[in-house]
């Protein structure tokens, strides 16, 4: 049976024309049009990748800084087994700081943080949660700038706004750049990070069309789709 989507919902759908692929400035204006929801809704964009995720070589992940923030406050966990190392995550701001404790927590279920990031000799034991974290999107990862002796730089990133994608099975990816209550700018410059990472991210084996499609929208509202043709070329609005 199909979803029953809200008033609002459709009031918003009313607004957008299924078949046009708008330009990121006129497709962040629409959005700004739609009638708003109760909260501060997270605004993200979405891809369908012509990828096969399930080949090794045509895993798409990696990081972007956000020009204005996410909106978010990001809480950080650090794995440090050196003092030096947690003295410099605590005074970068890390909310939750210790190795041996923390591991033990999570291995119990406990996942209340948003980024985690561990020194390299940390990982010995750290990589003992990959079952726990990996799941959640939690597990620190060279990729990704997590796992990294430099604890405070990472964490300043994390909390200036910096964001991880990556690919679902499906050749899916989901990313968050702003708050509804961002300015139509800052909205545009952090999509246009956005589509710009994800688009140089593309695998050398993948073959023929890879941004396949790409959406905005914010928490409670319908898709306006985005012409992403100025972003690379070969790309297709499908």
């Amino acid at each position: 049976m199909p979803a029953k989507h809200s008033k609002r919902y459709r009031k918003g759908l009313e607004l957008v024309n299924a078949t046009q692929h708008y330009p990121l400035k006129a497709a962040v204006e629409l959005l700004a049009k739609f009638p708003k929801a109760k909260f501060n809704e997270t605004v993200e964009v979405a891809f369908k990748l012509g990828v096969d995720p399930k080949q090794s070589d045509q895993m798409v992940r990696g990081t972007v800084p956000l020009p204005h923030g996410s909106g978010k406050v990001v809480r950080v966990l650090v794995f440090a087994k050196n003092g030096a190392a947690a003295d410099a995550a605590r005074a970068a701001g890390a909310e939750f700081v210790g190795y041996d404790d923390l591991i033990k927590k999570c291995l119990e279920g406990w996942s209340d943080f948003d980024v985690a990031i561990a020194t390299p000799d940390a990982m010995v034991e750290v990589r003992k949660l990959g079952k726990v974290l990996g799941p959640r999107g939690l597990m620190p990862n060279p990729k990704t700038g997590t796992v990294t002796e430099d604890t405070a730089k990472a964490i300043r990133e994390v909390k200036a706004g910096r964001v991880e994608f990556k690919v679902d099975k499906a050749g899916n990816v989901h990313v968050p750049v702003g708050k509804a209550s961002f300015t139509a700018v800052q909205l545009t410059e952090n999509a246009r990070s956005v589509i710009e990472a994800v688009a140089k991210a593309r695998p050398s084996s993948a073959k023929g069309a890879y941004l396949q499609s790409c959406t905005l929208s914010a928490t409670m509202s319908p898709p306006v789709r985005i012409d992403v043709r100025e972003f690379v070329s070969g790309a297709v609005a499908a």
